[in-house]
């Protein structure tokens, strides 16, 4: 698929999108690059240590935020997508959940909207998304208030096949669009470890898949860890997405998990086979 001007192979290859929070209450790295400087900086390192897609994001999405107004969230994001594109050759995604929000980053230069509702919370995305001819990517989610499980791991493919749906009848073209099975959202942390061990349900959908797992809290449980400790963790489930032939993983911390694609990808493809593999 084409992404910016950018052209991803995500069938043969797992990409790397690099995180940039915008916002002071990242559940992460909230505050540490609100400054432009800072943000810039955070971005070249990124690109240095080997990232496709820089992701900016301009509300906390972690559990319990705060919705903000459109036009603070725009007012974070719009300078940083602009500079990221004047600066550098790189495909830069918005993560809103909002039309209005993905308007302006569009018409900033961003080329993919990466929406954690899946189009199902503002009707206005999806012919957003058309009107600008740009990529999406569409997240599991769901309202268990309103709608609790019957059976998780179907309910999450019908849900994803309604997030398509509303694309298509938008008129977004199947080529522009990614899924995301939504680990950390709107799951407890055994059915988190329950999808991710049935990430590859998610291929049988026919569109390329977005694994968004950095330093999350199923992590943070099943290791004891806080979120400045959940490296390794990160990383293990990068291995698995790769071995689940998922085409992105959205992550903190470049350099480490392109080191573990580059690994997993030279163990499945045996690419080393004839080279002096030797300690």
């Amino acid at each position: 698929m084409i992404i910016g001007n950018k052209e991803f192979d995500t069938s043969n290859h797992t990409y790397v999108m690099g995180i940039l929070n915008v916002t002071p209450d990242s559940f992460s790295d909230g505050g540490k690059f609100n400054n432009a400087s800072d943000a810039m900086r955070h971005v070249e390192e990124m690109i240095k240590d080997g990232a496709d897609i820089i992701d900016v994001g301009g509300e906390s999405t972690r559990p319990g935020y705060t919705l903000i107004p459109d036009e603070n969230e725009i007012n974070r994001v719009v300078p940083v997508i602009e500079m990221i594109k004047k600066n550098y050759d790189i495909p830069v995604s918005i993560d809103t959940y909002k039309s209005k929000v993905a308007r302006a980053a569009l018409g900033a230069g961003a080329d993919l909207i990466n929406d954690i509702w899946g189009f199902k919370y503002d009707l206005k995305m999806a012919e957003t998304v058309a009107e600008y001819d740009a990529a999406c990517c569409l997240m599991h989610n769901r309202d268990l208030e309103k709608n609790p499980y019957d059976n998780i791991l179907p309910d999450i493919m019908q849900d994803m096949k309604e997030c398509i749906d509303i694309a298509k009848k938008a008129g977004i073209r199947d080529e522009k669009i990614i899924l995301d099975p939504g680990i950390g959202f709107a799951k407890s942390c055994d059915e988190n470890l329950l999808v991710m061990n049935h990430l590859e349900m998610m291929n049988d959908l026919g569109y390329p898949v977005l694994l968004g797992t950095s330093r999350k809290s199923m992590i943070g449980i099943t290791l004891d860890l806080p979120v400045s400790e959940r490296m390794e963790g990160t990383i293990a489930t990068t291995v698995i997405g790769v071995i689940k032939k998922m085409a992105f993983v959205r992550v903190h911390d470049v350099k480490e998990n392109l080191r573990a694609i580059k690994m997993t990808e030279a163990i499945i493809n045996k690419s080393i086979i004839n080279r002096n593999c030797g300690s």
